[in-house]
């Protein structure tokens, strides 16, 4: 079953919650960025920074991989009434430039948390269009109420994609 988000065509982001078995949840988020695939990738994979424009991240830092890859941890803060919900994961991304990011966690607050980031180009003329796609597969433990866990996430990809395109108005506009 597939709901809508309320309020995200708004900012022009299309955001698809997906009830899969259990308490499993896939949550997709699209939005369409006047800039290229090279510049929205050099805003993702800037790890260290992220935590600095997208709303929702407290804290997004590299660590040691013990492979060399690249790790993350990034911890997740929301307010919900009067409530402060944090959530930290420990994250192994892998890069395929300039299209997609995988990422899966290793460590955190969640049963599974993995997904991605999609960037296609749909129009590379003078003025490009991509189309940026982000994508989590979602099991929160027992002790989380998985509707406001899906919700909070969804309204938070609004804010997150919405930030990304104001992060590539700052530095390319």
């Amino acid at each position: 079953m597939e709901l809508p988000l309320e309020n995200a065509s708004a900012q022009g982001v299309d955001v698809r919650t997906e009830k899969l078995e259990g308490r499993k949840r896939r949550i997709s988020a699209n939005l369409q960025v006047p800039y290229s695939v090279e510049q929205l990738w050099q805003i993702l994979t800037d790890y260290d920074h992220l935590a600095d424009f997208i709303p929702s991240l407290a804290k997004s830092r590299r660590i040691d991989h013990p492979q060399g890859g690249v790790r993350l941890e990034q911890i997740g803060a929301q307010s919900f009434l009067k409530l402060k919900f944090c959530a930290r994961v420990v994250l192994d991304m892998i890069e395929t430039f300039p299209h997609q990011i995988d990422f899966r966690m290793v460590e955190g607050d969640f049963r599974e948390f993995s997904g991605s980031w999609q960037i296609q180009s749909v129009r590379s003329s003078e003025q490009p269009i991509t189309d940026l796609c982000y994508t989590v597969l979602v099991v929160p433990h027992l002790a989380m109420p998985v509707g406001l866990i899906e919700r909070r996430l969804g309204q938070g990809l609004v804010l997150n994609l919405t930030a990304i395109r104001q992060r590539a108005d700052v530095l390319f506009g």
